[in-house]
């Protein structure tokens, strides 16, 4: 039996690949349910929690994030969905801190150290510098007792739970926990401070997240563009503006330009007769267009048209007048979908 044989042979050992990734979800599963009812049954914990989120959205400085190895990792990320959701925050490693780091923390700033046993050796610098200065520390670790936890203004104590590694050792259940709650604390300040959908555009400018929180009318095609006809006009006339624009639509407008009906290349297949061209355009015209606000978001008007199965929206104004129009073409471009 050649290596690599023998190496599929062994792994396969304890059972399937498959039976290994299902014990490994169910107990993420019930990680995630150990830390649910933590919340509800733990007023300590609960209340914890709020003062976490009070010190991290009341002070006049940063969150600054810190911790080794997995939680080292997880805390890099807490970091960054805090800063992307509106909370001034950054991550500083614990040995670069001891090597002059510290100075970047101020008693302004509210520091949050992950350590899931609490015993976190590098640490203990960050810790003694915290005291010294009073930067407040919440902490995000398993065991009350520990030197972390004592030392904390606010010590999140999160429950102990089974590693999905069979052996225990390799962070998996804890690490994932960690980053739960650090989620829950971005989400909660983000929901505190009234964070919405166009700041997040601010802090997302790139990317497909960025691009759908782009506003429709700055994908929209303007004034110009627009193909439009008053209400009386004929059908051929229809007809010729719709083919110059290239949108497969027209409006109709009424005397004081508000938009009141639509005609469609579609419409022009249902309505193929011998006079079709000298009707006016109020006869074959959909009388309830369905239009958008130049202000609504970019993902809103794809999951619009992906509704009601159209591909071209016309953006109107308070007044009801159009001013841009928007095909779902605009949308794939800019990376809507």
């Amino acid at each position: 039996m050649n290596a690599f044989i023998q190496a599929k042979a062994d792994g396969n050992a304890g059972g399937t690949v498959l039976e290994s990734i299902g014990r490994t979800l169910a107990t993420a599963t019930n990680g995630i349910r150990a830390l649910a009812d933590h919340l509800s049954s733990d007023e300590t914990f609960a209340d914890a929690l709020v003062n976490a989120v009070e010190r991290m959205g009341d002070g006049d400085g940063r969150v600054v994030v810190s911790g080794v190895g997995k939680s080292g990792h997880i805390g890099r990320k807490i970091a960054a969905t805090l800063a992307s959701t509106g909370t001034s925050a950054y991550f500083v490693h614990p040995t670069e801190a001891s090597h002059g780091d510290l100075g970047m923390i101020t008693a302004q700033d509210a520091l949050v150290l992950l350590s899931w046993s609490g015993e976190t050796a590098e640490l203990a610098n960050m810790l003694t510098y915290a005291k010294r200065f009073k930067v407040p520390i919440i902490s995000i670790s398993s065991n009350r007792e520990s030197t972390l936890a004592r030392n904390s203004e606010v010590a999140l104590v999160l429950p102990k739970v089974p590693e999905a590694c069979p052996h225990g050792l390799a962070p998996t259940t804890s690490a994932m926990l960690q980053l739960a709650i650090g989620d829950a604390l971005a989400i909660a300040l983000l929901e505190r401070r009234g964070f919405s959908a166009e700041d997040f555009k601010t802090f997302h400018p790139g990317g497909k997240l960025g691009a759908q929180l782009r506003l429709v009318h700055e994908l929209a095609h303007g004034a110009g563009q627009l193909p439009l006809l008053p209400v009386g006009r004929p059908m051929s006339e229809a007809v010729i503006e719709m083919s110059a624009k290239g949108f497969g639509v027209v409006g109709i407008i009424d005397e004081s330009g508000k938009l009141i009906g639509v005609i469609t290349d579609g419409d022009l297949r249902r309505h193929m007769a011998g006079d079709l061209l000298a009707q006016p355009v109020e006869d074959i015209m959909s009388h309830k267009p369905r239009v958008v606000s130049r202000d609504v978001l970019a993902s809103a008007a794809m999951e619009f048209m992906e509704e009601h199965k159209i591909t071209v929206l016309f953006l109107v104004g308070d007044a009801g007048a159009p001013v841009g129009i928007l095909h779902i073409h605009d949308l794939l471009r800019a990376g809507v979908a």
